[in-house]
Order: structure tokens, then sequence, then C-alpha cells
């Protein structure tokens, strides 16, 4: 799936704009405060109906108009296809997939993937284990998809646990049992999936690292709060902890409670990782997700590259740009420098310059229209 054209009227700064996307390395310029971040959010809600930086619509809207509209045209080997996002405030987005009416964009199979850096997600290294635990659910239901109902019925499960718990130990303590079985299925069944997949991104994480210039090698793994080996023996850690989680009033042992290590030279990340060490890692695990997503999926997802170079040096710059040539598939990078991303005057990476909220030109690989 390869994303051909972007439309937008009335998206955030963006009265109207028409852009053609590259088909490899697509690079948005200009000063701050121009458009480009909200270039690359309106490819993201175009690929899947919602936003990286707000839920709510009222801020997607062009301040003084009533409705926003995306549109994306994307080519597949099967042929063309047409998703569309239409934004009014207070009322339930309009989202179509080829015309037809749909509830959810991301369940939709022909759909574009896309993935994104910027710089806030840098909390995937210096924030809490739950936005990792997301992180890694949502690369999870990327890879395999069908994958996806196992955190929505292991989340479903532990509210219940967990209501019950609230009730107090009368009531709840004789009807434990059978929801201990039930969380500890569907958790043993998530913590294989979290680890098939940290294990297939593992060695790729680490490649990358270090072509990115992260020294001393980088290690990303999988800390599961459980010993469990499966099911039962899960629902006997459950029922260990019974006592102290009916005194607590919830379930404080789990999947729920894993997290992911970031690691360089056999060192945690998160305390002891310079913010150029961190940022090489995050692009190096983003990377990574997206070509093991590449494999599976057959086509690498859409990379949207927010402010990704303006804290490296020229080497490692050079490297990112690499990279993304590699893999193949198609990128947006943003900067306020041109002359910053190395090779992006080279005649077949698409430029697209911005300013004021409008786009003025576009030129290379694809124009805009």
């Amino acid at each position: 799936m390869r994303i051909a054209r972007l439309r937008l009227r009335d998206f955030r700064s963006y009265t109207t704009a028409d852009v053609r996307v590259g088909a490899g390395v697509t690079v948005v310029h200009g000063r701050n405060g121009t458009g480009k971040t909200n270039l690359l959010e309106a490819l993201y809600v175009g690929c899947t109906g919602a936003s990286w930086r707000t839920a709510s619509d009222r801020e997607l809207v062009r301040f003084g108009a009533a409705v926003a509209r995306v549109e994306l045209d994307a080519e597949a080997e099967d042929g063309e296809h047409a998703f569309s996002v239409g934004l009014e405030p207070g009322k339930r987005k309009r989202l179509r997939a080829d015309g037809v009416a749909v509830d959810r964009l991301t369940d939709v199979p022909a759909r574009p993937l896309a993935a994104v850096f910027l710089p806030d997600r840098l909390d995937l290294v210096k924030g809490g284990p739950a936005l990792r635990r997301a992180h890694v659910d949502q690369v999870v239901a990327a890879l395999w998809p069908a994958r996806a109902a196992t955190r929505r019925e292991y989340g479903r499960t532990l509210a219940q646990r967990n209501a019950l718990l609230a009730r107090g130990t009368p009531v709840a303590d004789g009807s434990l049992d059978a929801w201990d079985a039930e969380l500890a299925r569907h958790g043993a069944a998530l913590m294989a999936d979290r680890a098939r997949a940290i294990a297939q991104l593992a060695p790729r994480f680490a490649a990358l690292a270090d072509e990115l210039g992260l020294e001393g090698g980088a290690e990303l793994t999988y800390r599961p709060r459980s010993a469990a080996a499966d099911a039962p023996g899960l629902a006997d850690e459950l029922r260990e902890r019974r006592a102290r989680d009916l005194e607590r009033r919830f379930t404080a042992h789990g999947p729920h409670r894993d997290d992911l290590g970031l690691a360089r030279a056999g060192r945690d990340l998160r305390p002891f990782g310079s913010q150029g060490q961190q940022r090489l890692a995050v692009l190096a695990l983003l990377l990574a997700e997206r070509e093991a997503i590449g494999e599976a999926r057959g086509a690498p997802p859409l990379m949207l590259l927010d402010d990704a170079v303006s804290e490296l040096d020229v080497e490692r710059r050079g490297a990112l740009v690499d990279v993304l040539r590699a893999a193949g598939g198609q990128s947006v990078l943003t900067t306020t420098d041109l002359d910053a991303v190395p090779g992006a005057r080279d005649p077949e990476v698409t430029r697209v310059t911005v300013s004021g909220g409008a786009v003025l030109e576009a030129t290379g690989d694809r124009a805009a229209a």
C-alpha cells in the first residue's frame, strides 16, 4: 500500500491543501509554526481516523470553520483505494474506505499503516511502563491483527476481577476462582504475544541501533511481571496473592504490570542514557517495528518523522536517511532546514515547502497537484 495523494479542507492551519506524496523519502520543510507537523498529522488521521496529538475533533478543525476533511488516495497491487475522514465537532467522525462508511479505519484490512516519530516519543524510554506496554500491544496488533482482541479481553476480565475485589472479602472470595482462571487464560496469551513480538524486534533493534550510531550495543528485552509459563501457572500466582489483592481491593499482579527494557552497553537507557542516546534508541525501535511489520504485512508502514534530525549530528543524520532508503517504503520527514537532511536535494526525493499553513510548492519524484 502506497499513499499517492493527500487532500485537506479546513484541517488545522490549512484552508485547503493537495499534495502528492513521494514513493520513497519526502521532506517537508519550512519555518517553525508554518504547518509541517499539521501535514504529518493529517497523513496519520487519514490512515487511522485519529490524531496522535489530541482526542478533540475541535482542535483539528481550522479556527472559524465548522467542519474539516482529510482524504487519502492510495495505490496497492489490487488497485487504487480511497480513504476519508470527516470531522465536525460534537458529532461522530464520518469515516469511509473506498466509498463505504466504516466504524473504524483501523479495522479496514486494506488501509495504509503508519508509524510516527516525534520528540514526545522519547517517553517510550523516559516514561512509565504503561506507555511501553501499550506500545508493544499496538505492535502485536499490527503484526497479527487477529491477536488484537487478546489485550481487549484481558482488560475486560481484569476490570471484572477488580470490581469483584472492590466489593470486599465476603462477596469476592468465593467467586474469584473462575475469574482467576479466565484472567490467567487471557494473560498467558497476552504474554506469549508480547514475548513473540519482542523476539522478532530485538535483533532488528540491535542492528538498526548500531547503524544509527548508538554505540556500545543496544538491547531490547521483554520484562514480564509473571514468571508463569502457562495459564495454570499464572492462575496459581493469582491465588497465592489473593489475600493481598483483597486487602488492596485491586489486582496487583499480572501482565498489566509488564515492562519493556531498552538498554545500551548493559545499562538501562531510562536513567543512564543521554537524550541523544534515547532518541537513537526510539528511532531504532520504530524502524525495527516497521521492518517487522513490513515483512508480516507485505509492505512497510508509512514512516512519519517530525523533527527527527534536529538533535542528531551530520553522521547520524546521514545514517538515518540511509536506513530509510534501504528499507524501502514511504517516509515523510519535517525540517526547518532542507540542507539538514542529507540527500534532500536528490532528484528521487520529494520536497514539499510549506508556509503560513499553505503548501507553496512540491518538487522531486512527485509534485503538488
